[in-house]
């Protein structure tokens, strides 16, 4: 790596299946080419913690990275290098650490948040690193960006089980969550079965639907309800009336994103906003569950899949996508371009600029993989796409 003496790593936001090995990956490369590589702990909680006043308390932030360190962290999931939602530009003022707390003493005015980016950038030149990969998904990269404008150099790699970074077709972790939602889905048929009940499956999904799409597509489930598209209670409980009955089992199966709203009502929110707005989802599938019940006098099994969805080891396109991200973001540090992310597009492997995650949300494109009035996954044309869809 041309005159980059030390790199960082961190990862923000949900853990996904894939984010050990695309560490490592990065972490090979950087010590097979004399660079130097340490990891922040717990995303950007890690720099916001740093104290470059003691440091002997270094390590309970940052990690030294080396191939012993990595060695056999490929073979499990999420992250050994833990992760945050911290947002060092948004912080709120009890959240600053002691330290900070006589300097960065006065809160933005309009939003009663600290913005401790002077102190991030402080910490980069007390730990004389050159140049960062951050992992993460479209908020935890945001701040990559605003780091990329401040002068510091970040190249970027996008992870979510959701798929929703914008600017690129597939994020790390989304495959994997997937194959284990189809895994479920196909075992909870047998209770679904055996009790001859409606089954509605909640899966994560906040903007972007394509995890309840993908799932169903894949599980062939009766109905699939997605964030981009809000459903009408009625209709749906209907459909899958009907699903039940021309079903020789007597049972019936939907899958619905978190995310997803009926005709005329809002996302199910709950708990305070984190530091990028976001509140807690979940619900939407109980709800729709006991409206079912009381549209069509069926008994329901609601399971919320969560976390299950995101666990374990990642499957093998998670593997390949991880490491070719991994040798791409060290390519183009090399290259000494940054405020770049890698990408996928078309199938192929590119990269673009960092600012690109920050001007738009992804989305189900509804006209071509989605059925609005029956409720269904519908690819509208196989010609030209790529193998995985995405």
């Amino acid at each position: 790596m041309s005159k980059m003496k030390t790199l960082a790593i961190l990862t923000g936001g949900g853990d996904v299946p894939g984010l050990n090995p695309c560490i490592k990956a990065v972490v090979d490369r950087a010590i097979e080419d004399g660079t130097e590589i340490i990891g922040f702990r717990r995303g950007w909680a890690g720099p916001v913690n740093v104290n470059p006043e003691d440091p002997a308390e270094d390590w309970r932030w940052v990690m030294r990275l080396n191939k012993a360190v990595v060695r056999k962290i490929d073979r499990s999931g999420g992250t050994f290098l833990h992760t945050s939602r911290t947002r060092p530009s948004h912080v709120k003022p009890k959240d600053v650490p002691a330290f900070l707390k006589t300097t960065f003493d006065k809160p933005d005015a309009a939003t009663g948040l600290v913005d401790l980016t002077p102190h991030v950038l402080r910490v980069m030149e007390h730990l004389k690193v050159d140049g960062l990969v951050a992992i993460g998904g479209d908020d935890t990269l945001s701040y990559a960006a605003r780091l990329h404008q401040e002068g510091f150099p970040v190249v970027a790699i996008p992870k979510t089980m959701d798929n929703d970074v914008y600017g690129t077709d597939y994020c790390i972790g989304f495959s994997t969550a997937v194959t284990r939602s189809v895994d479920l889905i196909t075992s909870l048929r047998t209770p679904a079965g055996s009790h001859e009940r409606i089954a509605v499956i909640e899966l994560f999904g906040r903007n972007s639907g394509e995890t309840s799409l993908f799932a169903a597509y894949l599980g062939s489930v009766d109905r699939a309800i997605i964030s981009e598209v809000p459903f009408d209670m009625e209709k749906l409980a209907h459909l899958l009336l009907e699903d039940k009955r021309a079903n020789p089992s007597n049972y019936a199966i939907m899958t619905i994103s978190e995310g997803a709203t009926m005709v005329g009502g809002e996302i199910i929110q709950t708990g305070e906003a984190d530091a990028y707005g976001h509140r807690k989802l979940g619900g939407i599938g109980q709800l729709t569950g006991d409206m079912i019940k009381q549209i069509t006098g069926e008994n329901i099994i609601y399971q919320q899949l969560g976390y299950l969805m995101r666990g374990g080891a990642p499957d093998s396109l998670d593997r390949m996508v991880a490491l070719s991200y991994a040798n791409l973001a060290t390519d183009l540090i090399a290259q000494g371009r940054s405020g770049r992310m890698v990408a996928l597009r078309d199938g192929k492997y590119t990269h673009i600029p960092l600012s690109t995650v920050i001007s738009g949300i992804k989305r189900v494109d509804v006209d071509e993989m989605y059925d609005r009035a029956r409720y269904r996954p519908q690819i509208a044309s196989m010609l030209g796409k790529p193998m995985f869809l995405y």
